[in-house]
């Protein structure tokens, strides 16, 4: 096979259908719109309307609020930690801080800073600093013998 023989599957694709382009086309002159009427015209916004009864999206209370400038942060699992420290992608002996972790390629990046939670078995006495951990993290990983280094003030939740 060569490059200039690929082709997709029979029927795979199917050409656009172009619309008001004559009567030959079946889809000419009103271009499937039907007669007059409000849809059959340009700039329609039509979709929450109900005929003037109060809209649906206007009946249901209003809940909730969304922090415009909520910190995100990237979250690593001890469990994801300790296997990448078995496999040796990870210096286990040196302290692990968020720019090791982005270089083993465990983190993609950093956003906000890294959150580590307690989700899987730690064995190794690792010495981690990051930017945020839950409590039962910092108990994994000082049970473990290591210790967890938060770096900003808003440390366990």
């Amino acid at each position: 096979m060569k490059l200039n023989e690929l082709r997709d599957n029979a029927g795979a694709t199917k050409p656009r259908k172009r619309v008001g382009r004559g009567p030959g086309s079946g889809m000419g002159k009103t271009a499937g719109r039907g007669i007059k009427g409000q849809k059959s015209r340009s700039g329609v916004a039509i979709k929450g309307y109900e005929g003037g009864q109060m809209p649906l999206y206007q009946r249901l209370p209003k809940r909730g609020f969304n922090k415009p400038n909520r910190k995100k942060y990237a979250v690593v699992n001890l469990g994801l930690i300790q296997k990448f420290v078995d496999a040796k992608k990870i210096d286990g002996g040196k302290p692990i801080t968020e720019d090791v972790l982005v270089e083993s390629g465990l983190v993609r990046r950093k956003l906000d800073g890294i959150r580590v939670l307690a989700k899987g078995e730690i064995s190794g006495k690792l010495t981690l600093e990051v930017t945020g951990a839950s409590k039962s993290a910092v108990e994994a990983v000082e049970k473990a013998g290591g210790s967890l280094n938060v770096t900003t003030a808003q440390a366990a939740e």
